[in-house]
């Protein structure tokens, strides 16, 4: 377990920027609207060889509960209350342009209740020059101070080795094997459709702030907790609308957070509210998971509200709706009641245990050479698509290149067929699976058009091209006979020598078929005659 250390304080004072210094990472929304940040959000740190966990929280304000009547400004002190309590040192941090306020007295008075280890970190700070006037009012409350300035720089390395030397005590020996990661799980779904509701079920506390207003949830917070002795980390997300409908930017922000939050995690669970039906953003969001590759199931939550006239319509509609992914396991939940929760982490291990599958090219070729057997592929053009050999070339998720005679020979239909078989034979039933079709060698040169080929040489003796004269021919080397009787060879030449006229004999002295024929023509003409 690592040492915790929470930044608290009132709302808007940077704590998500210093946040984000600290972890040296923009793991937490940042701007200028107080009250961006309401969730828990974790990070780890390493500093002078003391690595600890960091966690940012909302804004407090502990008059909440008679501003808002325990609405949603209760929810986030709340929360931030917790991390006080999880924590092992706070980080009061303040703003050092303000001054002190009474908000600031108030969360003092909270954190030294606690009995926490405190270091007051006076923000805003931007030099030296400034620390006097900016720290001034803030020793009255008489904690260890820091100044610094988290969106320049200013003191933030001498911040580090503070923290890290607060946090030496509390640090425990790790197992000898390091640390466990555990699987990494992310929650995608619109707004409202119960993903924090349904992270709440299964961490088995309200570690996420739960509203029937959409948008509760901004940012992308990791979650860590651990089940029957194996550790999980959820990642809560945004709901994802429409971009056509995202005028905010902060909520493009949180969406952008959202889908490369299920880029990183190991299994992504797509919750969609079956009580709301099956809308064109859920489609959407299906596509791009299966287009990025991604290890999913879907958890269609809020089962407890459909009537039982309806649930196998619902069924169907959600069959329909992942025929494109048909590998996609589908559950029906309800995170307020619990029913149907507990599949979720034993099929999620199931999926990420196929995405890191290695197989063997023994068996991968005994797979390919049954289904190809079974099948054969279809015959294009008079030719038939030849499988030589195939391999996996890639894992987290799983790809496999078939090496064939000619890749165009083979169809989508296929295509589709052998990850069919491929999934049956290899037991890779949930995870994304990528087949490609690669030549073994390359192709031959097409045969070039009738109209670029070189001249053909004539039947006749006569239609060819005497080659150029060179080194040792004579003087009529090249050039055309007069007597239109074939090429002659120069006079210098051992076989130039003269046939005689009207016997049709060609140079060296021996007559071709073609005169041969052409005498025997003219006989035949003065048999006629006589």
């Amino acid at each position: 377990m690592l040492p915790i250390i929470a930044l608290l304080g009132r709302p808007n004072v940077g704590k998500s920027s210093l946040f984000n210094r600290l972890v040296r990472a923009n793991k937490s929304i940042t701007h200028d609207m107080p009250g961006v940040t309401r969730d828990r959000i974790y990070g780890e740190v390493t500093e002078d060889e003391v690595r600890f966990a960091v966690i940012d929280t909302g804004g407090m304000l502990p008059d909440a509960d008679e501003r808002d009547g325990g609405g949603m400004d209760k929810s986030v002190f709340d929360q931030a209350v917790e991390a006080l309590s999880e924590a092992d040192v706070a980080l009061f941090v303040v703003d050092g342009r303000d001054g002190m306020t009474g908000l600031d007295q108030a969360v003092s008075e909270k954190i030294r209740a606690s009995g926490k280890p405190v270091l007051l970190i006076v923000n805003k700070v931007d030099g030296p020059e400034l620390e006097a006037k900016a720290t001034a009012e803030f020793h009255a409350l008489g904690f260890e101070m820091a100044s610094v300035s988290a969106a320049h720089g200013y003191g933030l390395a001498d911040l580090r080795l503070r923290i890290a030397a607060l946090a030496r005590p509390f640090v425990q020996p790790e197992p000898a094997d390091g640390p466990e990661l555990g699987l990494k799980l992310c929650m995608l779904g619109r707004p409202n459709a119960g993903k924090s509701s349904l992270v709440n079920a299964l961490v088995g506390e309200a570690r996420q702030i739960v509203s029937d207003i959409a948008g509760t949830t901004r940012d992308s917070v990791d979650i860590g907790f651990e089940k029957a002795g194996r550790r999980y980390t959820f990642v809560d997300t945004a709901g994802v609308r429409r971009r056509s409908v995202i005028t905010d930017e902060l909520e493009q922000l949180s969406v952008y957070r959202a889908l490369s939050s299920s880029r990183r995690a190991d299994v992504t669970i797509l919750v969609l509210d079956a009580f709301q039906g099956l809308s064109h953003q859920d489609k959407r969001l299906i596509a791009y998971l299966v287009d990025q590759r991604t290890p999913f199931m879907v958890a269609v939550n809020k089962m407890d509200l459909v009537p039982k006239a309806h649930v196998e319509e619902v069924r169907a509609g959600y069959a329909e709706a992942l025929r494109i992914c048909p590998h996609v396991p589908v559950l029906y939940i309800s995170a307020l009641t619990g029913a149907g929760t507990q599949k979720i982490l034993p099929l999620a291990e199931d999926i990420r245990r196929e995405c890191v599958i290695r197989i063997g090219t023994g068996r991968l070729n005994r797979a390919m050479a049954e289904a190809t057997t079974k099948h054969q592929p279809p015959v294009i053009k008079r030719r038939r698509a030849k499988f030589y050999y195939l391999t996996q070339a890639d894992e987290d998720p799983p790809m496999f290149v078939f090496f064939v005679n000619d890749d165009e020979l083979v169809t989508p239909a296929y295509a589709k067929y052998l990850e069919g078989q491929l999934r049956k034979l290899l037991g890779i039933r949930m995870a994304p699976l990528a087949t490609v079709f690669r030549a073994s060698h390359e192709k031959k040169e097409a045969e070039r058009p009738l109209s670029n080929r070189a001249p053909r040489l004539g039947k006749d003796r006569r239609d060819m091209e005497t080659p150029q004269g060179g080194k040792g021919q004579g003087k009529g080397a090249g050039k055309a006979p007069a007597t239109g009787k074939g090429p002659s060879a120069g006079k210098n030449s051992p076989s130039a020598k003269a046939a005689p006229a009207g016997k049709g004999a060609s140079a060296g002295g021996k007559a071709t078929a073609g005169t041969k024929r052409a005498a025997g023509s003219k006989t035949a003409q003065a048999r006629k005659k006589g």
